[in-house]
């Protein structure tokens, strides 16, 4: 126990029986046992983009009940934002594998981290543990990048063989000998570049989103469409600032993709950037990720909007 006589604070007292003096001393209790708290848990990105739900289980006790009194009002509060912080700030630094192999090491330096701030206040951790609950989204940057005949690569060609074919027509030398060999040179010309030269013909026109979405035709399929069973409309924004619609339909059949809305109600609206779009589909962007960053926006059900990565998962 903790006596204030007229507002100093003496020597604490007990246990057992106290006087005090009434209307001269208060006091406050001080439990000097050990006890534990849990960090519940959140939503972390570590190192290599990976999105993981992440707690702690944390136990401390009492060492100086002065100290305790004196320096921290909410001494619970202020602990258990200690080590939520500390974890925080730990794992943004660290890839995924390195938190699932190595907790125990994460854990130890957690608690000395945190010891650091809580002796001030008379309150040391005695036990730390990390709680890796789920992983919402795998790395998003692999040592090894895509293969040439990977679905990204597929994708891609799919949209540029179009206007790369407009722009043969003032870059390739007549002949037959030279056909294919310089075919596959301008295949990996950049896109970017292709509208600035050539701002005419069909293919020009045509949005990289309507080029990729319709790419993703081959890939839908019965057991997709049983897997997911749901119906999207993306409101797409061009660079140019106007806005494009399309639906991918997953709800019947082998399932539709096309420009429009789709022809029943929607059960997710999705609205993002053409540019962010096209990293969804060469899955460089994962659609929990896109959310919480705010570059997509999600109206209608959550649950079903996540369904899109089994979408992009189909692609492999």
């Amino acid at each position: 126990m903790i006596v204030f006589r007229l507002g100093r604070i003496r020597t604490p007292q007990g246990p057992g029986m106290v006087l005090l003096l009434p209307f001269i001393d208060s006091f406050q209790r001080v439990d000097l046992r050990t006890r534990a708290f849990n960090v519940p848990p959140c939503k972390l990105a570590s190192k290599d983009g990976a999105v993981l739900s992440v707690g702690a289980d944390v136990q401390f006790r009492i060492w100086d009940p002065v100290l305790s009194v004196m320096t921290v009002k909410d001494l619970n509060t202020a602990t258990r934002m200690t080590a939520q912080n500390a974890m925080t700030k730990a794992l943004l630094k660290r890839p995924l594998r390195e938190i699932q192999m190595e907790k125990l090491k994460i854990s130890d330096q957690l608690l000395l981290e945190i010891n650091d701030v809580t002796r001030a206040w008379g309150l040391e951790v005695d036990r730390m543990e990390l709680a890796v609950e789920a992983v919402l989204q795998p790395p998003q940057d692999s040592p090894a990048g895509p293969g040439l005949d990977s679905p990204l690569q597929q994708l891609a060609l799919y949209f540029l063989r179009g206007g790369m074919s407009s722009v043969a027509g003032g870059t390739l030398h007549p002949g037959p000998d030279k056909e294919t060999p310089e075919k596959d040179t301008l295949e990996m010309v950049n896109e970017v570049e292709l509208p600035a030269h050539h701002g005419v013909g069909p293919s020009s026109k045509q949005p990289v989103a309507e080029g990729l979405l319709t790419a993703l035709q081959p890939y839908l399929s019965e057991a997709l469409v049983n897997q997911v069973g749901a119906c999207y409309q993306f409101n797409v924004i061009l660079p140019s600032g106007t806005q494009n619609t399309y639906f991918l339909d997953l709800t019947s059949g082998q399932g539709r993709v096309g420009c429009g809305v789709p022809d029943g109600i929607p059960d997710v609206v999705a609205e993002m950037a053409e540019a962010d779009l096209r990293a969804l589909l060469c899955r460089e962007l994962w659609p929990l990720g896109a959310y919480m960053s705010g570059r997509l926006k999600v109206k209608g059900d959550l649950s079903v909007a996540m369904k899109l990565e089994a979408v992009l998962r189909a692609l492999k």
